[in-house]
């Protein structure tokens, strides 16, 4: 009898040992970083002078995503659509105004600077269009 007594406390003992081992071991996965886009700009912070809708992409000039990006945008340049490249360097203001994180980061704006639709990270050119005539077809 006491031989299974023992036997127990041993059998106890060691799952004891091995489930502090385990948290131990165990690490947390790690966080990722959830980047978001403003849902509201001021118009005037953008020369775009009388066109309805404005594409601003927030860019870096070490991005090549940035790059292209922007390259996507500029086709969309009309006498409605008035698209300027926030580039980091040269607008550190604004990218702190809007709380800007990541690179990049694109938005179709109305004449309020309602933000229509955003895209974080790269987009393809045609998603952009799609986006645009979607907002321009809601007025």
């Amino acid at each position: 009898m006491s031989q299974v007594i023992v036997a127990a406390v041993v059998l106890v003992v060691a799952l004891a040992v091995g489930a502090v081992l385990r948290r131990q071991r165990r690490t947390d996965a790690p966080t990722q970083p959830e980047f978001s886009a403003p849902s509201q700009i001021d118009r005037a912070d953008f020369a775009t002078g009388d066109a309805p809708w404005l594409v601003a992409v927030f860019s870096s000039a070490t991005c090549t995503t940035c790059r292209d990006m922007v390259s996507k945008a500029m086709v969309l340049a009309s006498a409605e659509v008035a698209v300027v490249d926030v580039e980091y360097s040269a607008n550190t203001v604004l990218h702190r105004k809007y709380h800007i994180d990541a690179v990049p980061i694109l938005l179709l704006a109305d004449r309020q600077g309602v933000v229509k639709a955003n895209f974080v990270g790269p987009v393809t050119a045609t998603d952009l269009w799609a986006a645009v005539a979607r907002a321009r077809d809601e007025l």
